[in-house]
């Protein structure tokens, strides 16, 4: 699946530009980058999950052995794929016996019908990160990202993440730390498109972008 941009990007970035100061640096600065979807609900999160406390690389590799264990795309794993395999082949590949009991858990999560996909357009962004905490493994940071990244939901701002802290630190405090409050009042000002200037604030420490 090709990436696929936010319709609400273009009009996102005008508003930000004229309400903030910094948000109209930046934003020119990046030129045509774009955030890009990929992938389908139950592929990402599986992804987060290999990809918890270790290195971009190291999941990337970690994804890819695990993909190829399931076989077909490595783009769109099955539910019914993972709970197919026994856990032993699940570790032989590295995995630790919490992400295999993780991965499980989100498997039966999506079979049971637990996760209500198919209701997400309708659903604010809260009760849908509520549905994902549930979740073994998943907590408010790996769902926020989610909405950010695969529902391209537009006005999500983890305050948890710590490159987003930074990144406002040394774009509006002249590098000196902020709390959570102070971030968050930041954001005010970019509401409703706060996941738009999240994503730019990340940019400014990394010019690659952010997947």
């Amino acid at each position: 699946m090709t990436g696929v941009t936010p319709e609400y990007w273009d009009e996102a970035c005008r508003h930000l530009v004229k309400r903030d100061r910094v948000m109209k640096k930046l934003i020119p600065a990046f030129g045509e980058a774009r955030l890009q979807s990929r992938s389908d609900a139950f592929t990402t999160l599986a992804r987060s999950i290999i990809g918890q406390q270790i290195s971009v690389k190291t999941a990337q590799a970690a994804w890819e052995k695990f993909a190829g264990l399931i076989g077909g795309s490595a783009n769109r794993v099955q539910p019914t794929a993972v709970l197919a395999l026994p856990d032993g082949a699940l570790r032989a590949v590295g995995l630790s016996a919490r992400k295999v009991d993780y991965l499980c858990d989100l498997a039966q999560n999506f079979e049971a019908g637990k996760v209500h996909v198919r209701q997400w357009a309708q659903m604010e962004d809260e009760a849908i990160i509520d549905e994902l905490v549930a979740i073994r493994g998943i907590g408010r940071w790996t769902a926020e990202m989610f909405l950010i990244f695969h529902l391209m939901r537009p006005n999500v701002m983890p305050l948890d993440d710590p490159r987003l802290l930074k990144g406002i630190s040394e774009n509006y405090f002249s590098g000196e730390p902020v709390s959570r409050a102070e971030a968050r009042e930041v954001g005010d000002a970019w509401s409703p498109y706060r996941s738009v200037a999240t994503w730019y604030i990340w940019r400014s420490l990394d010019p690659l972008p952010v997947e």
